[in-house]
């Protein structure tokens, strides 16, 4: 299926492209599939309500069922032997570029600003805020139909700068009925110790709840297939998680300066995540019809066509509106994970972004540089999340306590209007756990 063109210069093309704005984020992306969400939901619910009730057990026997990987409560966990062998064989140009890939990520994350505990004092009151890192973590990898390596690292590194003490690494097998030997080798290469063979629901709730074996985490980050999201949303308040997280978008603002194979490469990069979103927003119709064109050229010779034909044809367009501020209000309507800024003045364009992901300036900064390599993590939010989310950074891994202390005298002052509030809410013991400091003479 071929990438279609929506006119939004029309009333008719821009009823098309509020629908399929609806449809990304519609729960996030998955609506498509939503004659199902109720078995997935009471699926996801069976698997983490035994989990919780069988521990190990359970996840040894959906570890079978889904993963055809026979395993006992003893080889959930990769051991030591194995992580350091999976480096020690991986490919030295491969871990080069991990080396390099974990570099950049560690290095922009120590850059940014991680916020320091601060008390400060005035007439008898105290007053603070102390941070601290999260001190247990899950981290889950995907390894299904598709691996992830940078996945680990994208998820790893901003924890560890953050401080966090302990981090679990959950691994799903693959199709050859084990953990991908390149994951492997990444943990090892991050200095992370505890990892399980283990994917999906189960893995999730494993994390959260604790078995036997596996000692639950605070919070769960990474990126899953639908089964993954489902559990991380229903185990929510149990752990914290980093988000409901959809699939993979971009949305590309052009103008005629942009070249037309640049933008199509990018649009199917996207696009073969299957499902995956890819928007391009043109103010020129010329550049639109080109883009097409490349794409249908490229897909001729794409391993994964049948892949990308899908995601081209529900959830993707090249967009040609009349000006450079509608593309951007369309932009910030759609809040793509990822936005490209590909036009002749681009600061102009950046300056009035208000809802991404991440965006990418300029035709030499294509989406797959931020998935392996630049820096900030790749974990980032979808389905128009980014009006309220942030890709993962070091903040994730931090969690902040109040800190409040009163003399005598500052609580002598205070009394009465607290005894008031609790009053008019009916909390009568409120306010007599004030009266009975104030009114009571000091000893002594």
């Amino acid at each position: 299926m071929s990438l279609r063109i929506i006119d939004a210069r029309t009333d008719e093309g821009r009823a098309e492209l509020e629908e399929l704005r609806q449809r990304l984020h519609s729960v996030a992306g998955y609506n498509y599939l939503k004659e199902n969400w109720e078995q997935w939901n009471k699926e996801v619910h069976d698997i983490i309500e035994d989990v919780a009730k069988n521990g190990d057990r359970a996840v040894v026997k959906y570890t079978k069922k889904f993963d055809k990987l026979e395993l006992t409560a003893d080889t959930l966990r990769v051991s030591d032997e194995e992580l350091e062998a999976a480096k020690d064989k991986a490919n030295p140009r491969f871990m080069k570029a991990v080396r390099g890939a974990i570099g950049n990520v560690r290095s922009y994350q120590k850059k940014l600003t991680i916020p320091q505990s601060s008390v400060w004092q005035d007439q008898g009151i105290q007053l603070g805020i102390l941070w601290e890192a999260i001190e247990r973590v899950g981290v889950y990898a995907p390894g299904g139909k598709a691996v992830y390596p940078s996945s680990v690292i994208m998820s790893v590194v901003p924890a560890q700068v953050a401080g966090v003490k302990e981090i679990v690494v959950c691994c799903s097998p693959g199709l050859a009925g084990k953990v991908n030997a390149n994951m492997l080798a990444v943990c090892a290469e991050l200095g992370v110790k505890e990892v399980y063979q283990i994917g999906g629901a189960q893995a999730i709730a494993a994390m959260a709840l604790g078995t036997e074996t596996i000692k639950p985490v605070a919070k769960i980050v990474g990126p899953g297939n639908m089964y993954v999201q489902l559990a991380k949303k229903e185990l929510y308040g149990q752990v914290d998680i980093d988000s409901f997280a959809g699939p993979s978008e971009v949305l590309i603002i052009a103008d005629e300066t942009a070249p037309a194979d640049y933008i199509a490469a990018d649009l199917l990069a996207q696009a073969e995540h299957d499902p995956g979103s890819a928007v391009l927003v043109t103010t020129s119709e010329t550049l639109a019809k080109e883009v097409v064109e490349a794409v249908e050229k490229e897909l001729q010779t794409a391993k994964r066509a049948r892949a990308i034909g899908n995601s081209l044809g529900k959830f993707s367009a090249a967009v040609v509106v009349g000006g450079m501020d509608e593309a951007i209000r369309i932009a910030n309507d759609f809040a793509p994970e990822h936005l490209q800024v590909m036009v002749a003045e681009p600061e102009k364009v950046v300056g009035q972004m208000k809802n991404a992901g991440a965006i990418f300036v300029g035709k030499y900064s294509p989406v797959a540089l931020g998935d392996y390599y630049a820096g900030p993590s790749h974990v980032l939010p979808t389905a128009g999340t980014a009006r309220a989310f942030s890709g993962l950074s070091v903040y994730d891994f931090l969690k902040r306590m109040s800190l409040i202390s009163y003399d005598r005298q500052a609580l002598g002052r205070a009394a009465e209007d607290v005894q008031e509030l609790a009053r008019v809410e009916g909390l009568d013991m409120h306010g007599k756990s004030i009266a009975v400091r104030v009114d009571k003479k000091e000893q002594g």
